[in-house]
Parts: C-alpha cells; structure tokens; sequence
C-alpha cells in the first residue's frame, strides 16, 4: 500500500520521554516505573480502610432497597462488590510513564501500524452501570514506534475508570500522540452500552461508535478511508 504523508524527519531527541519514565511514579507504587511496583504499609492501610468503607457504604445500600445483608447468600458480598469496584476502576491507579516502560521504539516505518478489536470493559460514569465493546487503533510511526502490546495496555488503562466513550476515545488518541508524537493518529471505539439496555430506553443491539483523529489522519481523507477500511475487514482474512 502506498501512502501520500508528510515528509519523514527525524524527531526531536528523546530525553523528555525518558525523563518522564524515570520520574513518573504510580500512584499505586512507593517506587519510579524503574523499580518496580511495591506497595507502603501506609498505602496497604489506605486501601484496606478504603475497603472497609465502600464495605460499609454496600451494606447500607442493600437495606436501602429492601434487602437483609445479614443473610447468608449476601454476607460477603459488601466486601466481593467493594473488591470488583477498585478492580473494574483499577485505572486510576496508572499512568502512561509507568505503562509504557521504556518500550518506545526508534525505527523509521513510515507505513500504518493498525491494532483491530481490543476488547475493552468500562462502567459509565453517569449510572455506574458497564459499557463494553472494542477499539481499533491505528497510527503512522514518525520515526519512533510503541511496543503493539501497549496500545492494548492504553485502551485498558482509559477504560478502566468511570467512563463516558466520548472522552475515552480521546485520551487514547492523545496518550498515542504524547508517547510518539506520529505522522497521524486514528482510534474508533464500539460499545454496547447497559444503562441504554438494562435502564432507561432498554434498547437491545445498539451500539455507539465513537472516533477521534489526529495528524494525517486528519486531513488525509485516503489516509483515513485505508483505516476504516482495515478495521472494517475489506475482505482480510483475521487469524
């Protein structure tokens, strides 16, 4: 495939990237991405206290709607729901220093790199209800490329927090430009959406698609209609 993009120059030196991975520190970490992620005992006691009052807050929940949290069937489940809900917003606890890892690449391939189908699982920020579907990410290398298994790692970081698909559409495009600064960025996320199928509507088989472009991508309507292309299938065999 040949692609009309703007002339490859090598870019600036890498020294802030490498800078961010020394001092960037995980909010969940007492160490830099450098040394490893191991928990303070002050940190231990925060997130077993932080436990104890989402606990609490569940057991008031469920008398609140009419149920008895001293049954046997719901005896651990303050504390299994409290559990889940810092698992499924794990994401907070990361940030894109400590993610990447150093695996930022240099090599001049100046062609699209696409990555189809990340799953991805998210919980609406306005009812706290999932949301679920895929992202496909493609980007141009402008001398620098990301290790493939990062963009997986991107769309799970963004996506495990409380969500709307809009803006995560857009921190993952931004993450993208902000590690390699590309020729162009290209993400479309699909989702199912439960508050739309559970609540409200109670619509089945809807599904919301969101994109966000950057760079070539932007402006390069053949480069952005290759894109959708590839994610679309066009008639590729998937493995």
């Amino acid at each position: 495939m040949q692609q009309k993009v703007a002339t490859l120059t090598k870019p600036a030196a890498s020294d802030w990237l490498a800078e961010m991975f020394s001092k960037q520190t995980c909010r969940c970490c007492s160490t830099n991405s450098n040394g490893g992620a191991i928990k303070t005992a002050q940190q231990a006691t925060k997130e077993e206290d932080n436990l104890k009052q989402m606990s609490a807050a569940c057991e008031s929940i469920l008398k609140s709607i009419g149920e008895d949290p001293s049954r046997e069937g719901l005896l651990k489940t303050p504390e299994r729901w409290a559990k889940a809900l810092l698992f499924l917003t794990q994401g907070y606890g990361h940030d894109l220093g400590t993610l990447l890892n150093g695996a930022v690449f240099e090599e001049y391939h100046n062609e699209m790199v696409v990555v189809c189908d990340i799953d991805i699982h998210s919980l609406c920020e306005h009812h706290m209800v999932p949301f679920t579907g895929r992202v496909h990410i493609g980007y141009i290398p402008n001398g620098r490329i990301l290790g493939l298994s990062k963009l997986a790692r991107l769309a799970e970081m963004f996506s495990r927090r409380l969500q709307v698909q809009e803006r995560l559409t857009t921190q993952i495009t931004d993450a993208i430009v902000k590690a390699v600064q590309p020729l162009g960025v290209a993400v479309v996320v699909e989702c199912v959406h439960f508050c739309m199928v559970m609540r409200g509507v109670q619509k089945v088989g809807v599904n919301t698609v969101t994109s966000s472009v950057r760079g070539c991508f932007e402006y390069n309507s053949k480069i952005r209609a290759e894109f959708f292309s590839i994610i679309h299938g066009n008639g590729m065999k998937k493995c």
